[in-house]
């Protein structure tokens, strides 16, 4: 009674046994029945460990790569500008130096859509964490190449450590949510999505902090500067081959039911016979899966009922880079300094809007237990779009009145408070809730694309639009965020605390579907 074999790897497991049922199982049940929980199971030593190695050891490294590389610019294009000289005996005029400094920094990006592309593949292959692992260490590959930039006298060498750290950070934004999410039990799956907005946010304001002239941000020390994320990721490194696999793979993908559910109760810090109904939710999955073949990006793009999601997952990671945070970020010092705070004081204010980042991405981790992600999301839009609209006059009218920079303070604080309500954390997980495990990866590869390549346009085109239109600027980033909105309360479902097969069955009928219609009973005399 009570059994399931498992024919794959030939390993029984006894879902329910009560003859043998033990007065510890006993208590943990009488626990977890009182709260009516389908899937049992908390905040568990291991799954505390793998949030903190993935957010501190690979997201976090992600955002430090992004922070680092503004204030130390001016010192950084020097060091090229000499280069270039003293080797190619060549004199670089001031636009061919700005246009080398530009492939320094965006080649970053182009290391991130690549390892985003390759994030799917490698998890199927190699397991989400050996893909994790392959992250760690691009990461390290490109410390190396940073600290023999230096001595080597060689420009090439910093591009193509850059080009290293952006594949690092491609495979975090896409690998750290899907194994997070694959980890935790339902009713944290929200709370572990985080994790990843919460590292990257932590990493630029990391980064900012180290890249000071106060700090590392000088003459002598960038290479250091460079490389300080480094340990980080050896520490990772180490910590993955303790951490388990991710159970849904280990079921579904790699079909090794055994040690799928040996690694589900290492997770739960529980007995099987207390874990049968996410068993059988695996089951149920790896069932699904069998009856479908190998799930390829072509295919995922192709397949017309998971066109809708994948449009959601596309535009919700697009839209969150479309939203112009980085645009905020890249104003606000201007802005600051506007409201006469001067150039020292204007650079610590900066630093508060990563601060303010920071804590938003921290509360957000409890936050996503407690109420909807559609919810959240949209409140997040409507208040982003409010606030660069605002902004955007503001900036118009700055000498109007004395009082009008401290209300463009007031505006940029307001925007980076409610983009780290929904706009920041939630582009980043959802792909893992509206896809069964199956597609999930090409899915969420594309979705991280689709980020990278928007981050991309942003930080090319951004400049030359406000040097033509000024700060009507923002009110492009206020209608596409106000666009996504529209877009998103029509077709995003609900899913915090539902399974993925229940909401991915919502949007099979593509732009028919209407996940969020509830017909309402028919009246019957």
């Amino acid at each position: 009674m009570g059994k399931k074999m498992f024919k794959n790897d030939a390993t029984e497991i006894r879902l329910e046994k009560p003859a043998t049922i033990t007065a510890k199982h006993l208590e943990q049940r009488a626990k977890n029945e009182p709260n009516n929980e389908p899937y049992p199971g908390g905040w568990s030593p291991l799954l505390v460990l793998a949030g903190i190695t993935c957010c501190l050891g690979s997201a976090l490294p992600a955002g430090y790569n992004i922070g680092v590389i503004n204030n130390p610019a001016d010192l950084m294009k020097r060091f090229c500008n000499e280069t270039i000289e003293e080797r190619f005996n060549v004199q670089l005029t001031e636009e061919t130096l700005n246009i080398v400094w530009a492939t320094v920094v965006s080649i970053f990006l182009v290391g991130g859509v690549t390892g985003s592309l390759s994030a799917g593949w490698l998890a199927d292959k190699l397991g989400r964490r050996g893909a994790l692992a392959i992250g760690n260490t691009c990461g390290i590959i490109g410390a190396i190449f940073f600290i023999s930039a230096k001595a080597a006298n060689s420009v090439e060498i910093l591009m193509v450590g850059r080009l290293f750290v952006g594949l690092s950070g491609g495979l975090a934004t896409s690998l750290v949510p899907m194994y997070m999410t694959e980890t935790a039990p339902l009713k944290l799956r929200g709370a572990v999505g985080v994790l990843c907005q919460l590292g990257i946010t932590c990493g630029v304001l990391l980064g900012q902090i180290v890249s000071l002239d106060s700090t590392l941000g000088t003459e002598n020390s960038w290479p250091i500067m460079l490389v300080a994320f480094s340990p980080l990721c050896l520490t990772s490194l180490g910590l993955l081959f303790v951490l388990p696999e991710s159970p849904k793979y280990l079921y579904v993908i790699r079909s090794q039911g055994g040690k799928a559910i040996k690694e589900l109760s290492r997770l739960r810090n529980m007995d099987v016979s207390l874990l049968s109904n996410e068993v059988a939710s695996l089951d149920q999955e790896a069932v699904t899966a069998e009856a479908t073949e190998i799930w390829t990006i072509g295919r995922v793009v192709k397949d017309p009922s998971l066109r809708l999601p994948l449009l959601l997952v596309c535009t919700m990671q697009a839209g969150q880079q479309l939203s112009g945070v980085n645009a905020v970020f890249f104003y606000s010092n201007k802005i600051f300094q506007e409201a006469k705070l001067g150039e020292t004081g204007a650079q610590y204010a900066t630093l508060g809007t990563g601060v303010i980042n920071v804590v938003m991405a921290l509360i957000a981790v409890p936050v996503m237990s407690l109420f909807g992600r559609r919810t959240l999301f949209l409140l997040s839009c409507y208040l982003a779009v409010g606030c660069l609209t605002f902004l955007c006059f503001a900036i118009i009218f700055i000498e109007a009145a004395a009082v009008m920079p401290w209300l463009c303070m007031i505006a940029v604080l307001a925007y980076v408070l409610f983009y780290g309500l929904g706009l920041g954390p939630i582009p980043y997980f959802i792909g893992s809730e509206l896809f069964d495990v199956g597609p999930r990866p090409a899915a969420m590869a594309l979705g991280g694309v689709s980020n990278w390549g928007a981050n991309f346009i942003v930080g090319m085109g951004f400049e030359s639009v406000m040097t033509i239109i000024g700060p009507y600027s923002f009110l492009i980033f206020s209608g596409c965020t106000l666009l996504l909105a529209l877009f998103n309360r029509v077709y995003l479902p609900e899913t915090r605390g539902r399974d993925t097969m229940e909401i991915s069955a919502t949007m099979t009928k593509g732009f028919k579907s209407r996940p969020n219609y509830t017909p309402v009973a028919q009246w019957r005399p």
